[in-house]
C-alpha cells in the first residue's frame, strides 16, 4: 500500500514507518520536525517537511494514497493544562483539516493514534473500550474530540477508520526510539540517570494502594504497538470506526521499573520519594482483549527487562552519535 504517516519523525510514528517499509509498503512521512527528528525517518521513506493543517491536503491531493496513519500531535499533559489552546488547535483543528483532505481525495483508510488519557481516572481495572470516557486534561479531551469526529466521518463518508488507544509505550526498534526535548516518561527518565544526565529519579508517592506503594502502569513495547497499526490497516472496514486499547494486560510498579533499569544498565539509579501528583491514578492497566480477538494482535515483548534493554541500547546509540 501507499501510505502517508503524519508525525513519522516522532517516536511511535518512526517505528511504525520502519515496520511498514520492512513489510514492503511505500511510505511518505509528513512532519514539521517541531518535536520529531529528521534522522529518525527510516531510510526508504520520503520525508515532506510541513504541518498537517496546511501541508497534508496538498500531499494527499498530489498522489493516490491507500491510507493515512495519523501520529502528529501535541502530547504533554502538563502543557495542555496551562496552554490548552495549543492542544485544541494543534490536535483538533489540524486533524479536522486532515479529515477533510481525506474526504475530498477519497483516501479509504485512516489509523489514528489515540490515547488511554481519553478514559481519565477509571473506575474498573483493567480498562476496556466500553469504559466511560472522562478525560481529566485538555490533551485527553482533544484526542477524544478527534475520535468523535472520525466516527462521524466514517459513518457519513464511508471512511474505514481505526483508533488505537495506547497505554505506556516504551522500548525501541533499531535506529528508531524515544527522544523528547521535554521528557516526562518514566523509563527514559530513569535511563537518563543511568547515563549520568540526572542525579536521581523522582518517585511520586510511596503510599499508594499497590503491592509496593508505588503507581502501577501498563507498558507496551513500541514494536508491538507498530504491529497493531499494520493489523489495523488490514482490518479497517468501510463506514466503520473501530476503537482498540493497546497494552500488555498487566502492569509494573514504578519501583519495579526502576529495578529493571538497574538490572539492565548496571547503574544504581538513586531514587527519591516525593509527594503524590494530583490526578495520578494508583493503577492503569488495559484490557486488550478486543484487539486480540478482532485484529489478531498479540504483544510478544512484554517482559519489562526486554523493554528496558531495547530502550537502553537506543539511548546509548544516540549518546554515541552526539
Amino acid at each position: 500500500m501507499k501510505l502517508l504517516v503524519t508525525g513519522g519523525a516522532g517516536y511511535v510514528g518512526s517505528v511504525t514507518a520502519a515496520l511498514l517499509l520492512e513489510r514492503g509498503h511505500e511510505v511518505t512521512v509528513l512532519d514539521d520536525l517541531s518535536t520529531g527528528h529528521a534522522d529518525a525517518v527510516p531510510v526508504g521513506a520520503t520525508l515532506v517537511e510541513g504541518d498537517v493543517a496546511t501541508t497534508a491536503p496538498a500531499v494527499l491531493m498530489g498522489a493516490d494514497f491507500d491510507g493515512v496513519l495519523h501520529f502528529a500531535a501535541r502530547s504533554l499533559v502538563g502543557e495542555s493544562v496551562v496552554e490548552p489552546e495549543k492542544y485544541w488547535y494543534g490536535n483538533v483543528v489540524t486533524s479536522l483539516q486532515l479529515l477533510e483532505a481525506i474526504r475530498v481525495t477519497g483516501t479509504p483508510r485512516l489509523v489514528f493514534s489515540s490515547t488511554a488519557a481519553t478514559y481519565g481516572e477509571p473506575e474498573v481495572i483493567p480498562i476496556t473500550e466500553d469504559a466511560p470516557t472522562r478525560p481529566t486534561n485538555p490533551y485527553g479531551a482533544s484526542k477524544l474530540a478527534i475520535d468523535h469526529a472520525i466516527t462521524s466521518y466514517a459513518a457519513a463518508h464511508g471512511l474505514a477508520a481505526v483508533s488505537l488507544r495506547y497505554f505506556n509505550v516504551a522500548g525501541a526498534h533499531g535506529a528508531q526510539g524515544e527522544r523528547h526535548t521535554t521528557e516526562t516518561h518514566l523509563i527514559p527518565l530513569v535511563l537518563q540517570v543511568a547515563q549520568g544526565r540526572r542525579e536521581h529519579v523522582t518517585v511520586f508517592g510511596d503510599d499508594w494502594p499497590t503491592a509496593d506503594g508505588t503507581c502501577v502502569r501498563d507498558y507496551v513495547h513500541v514494536l508491538d504497538l507498530a504491529e497493531a497499526h499494520l493489523l489495523a490497516l488490514e482490518h479497517a472496514s468501510s463506514g466503520a470506526h473501530q476503537v482498540y486499547n493497546l497494552g500488555s494486560g498487566s502492569g509494573f510498579s514504578v519501583l519495579e521499573v526502576v529495578e529493571a533499569c538497574r538490572r539492565v544498565t548496571g547503574h544504581p539509579v538513586p531514587a527519591r520519594t516525593a509527594a503524590r501528583r494530583a490526578g495520578d491514578p494508583a493503577v492503569l492497566v488495559a484490557s486488550s482483549d478486543r484487539a486480540v480477538a478482532e485484529l489478531g494482535w498479540k504483544p510478544e515483548r512484554t517482559a519489562i527487562d526486554q523493554i528496558v534493554a531495547d530502550a537502553w541500547t537506543f539511548t546509548q546509540q544516540v549518546a554515541a552519535r552526539a
